[in-house]
């Protein structure tokens, strides 16, 4: 039997990349198609920011709710644009406009201090108030343009370690071996299945997006 969850998130990317990689005992279901609007990201973490979206959506649907935030801290940069990765030029810019500024930013800055990792932070929530959080991260650096036409976000301009190719030139499979948010995702199953029963025989595996 499934378990019903709910993703709280509405980065289509994200959508994706959680149905592809949760286990088949789970069926995943996005606020999106439920219409629930999350609350802003008010939180100054990836931590706080990623509760504050999961306790509303299980409070909205009482489903285990499952949220993410997550980002690109570059070293050059002292670490930004971290938490506010999704907006670094401001509310609503585009991927294109993020990936823009920050390569403006790290204008002339040699290759071997261009390093960068991706970090992830998964919360998950229950209804009657359980909470547990999960992180995953992958190490690497930032090329001088972007490349590939695959993932979101700045996959263009991510090359993680001990590989030549950005996440966005590699198919979902290559980079859910890899990401951050596959490996936070990991941990994040492991608690899930210490809360619900879940066995994955005979069951068909849900159907990815490929965004």
């Amino acid at each position: 039997m499934k378990t019903r969850i709910v993703l709280a998130t509405a980065n289509p990317g994200k959508i994706g990349e959680f149905r592809e990689l949760l286990p088949p005992c789970f069926e995943a279901v996005s606020v999106v198609e439920l219409g629930i609007t999350l609350p802003p990201e008010t939180g100054s973490s990836f931590e706080e920011n990623a509760l504050i979206k999961a306790r509303a959506a299980a409070q909205a649907t009482g489903w285990i709710a499952l949220a993410d935030d997550s980002g690109l801290e570059v070293d050059a940069l002292g670490g930004r644009p971290g938490v506010h990765s999704a907006r670094y030029a401001g509310e609503g810019a585009s991927d294109r406009e993020n990936v823009a500024l920050l390569l403006e930013h790290l204008r002339g800055i040699p290759p071997e201090r261009r390093t960068a990792r991706f970090r992830a932070v998964i919360a998950l929530v229950t209804p009657d108030g359980r909470e547990a959080l999960a992180e995953g991260t992958v190490e690497g650096t930032i090329a001088e343009t972007p490349r590939g036409e695959q993932g979101f976000g700045y996959d263009p301009i991510f090359v993680p370690l001990s590989h030549e190719r950005t996440f966005a030139e590699m198919t979902m499979e290559e980079k859910n071996r890899l990401s951050h948010r596959a490996r936070a995702l990991e941990r994040a199953v492991a608690i899930l299945k210490t809360w619900v029963p879940c066995s994955d025989e005979d069951l068909p595996r849900q159907e990815g997006s490929s965004a």
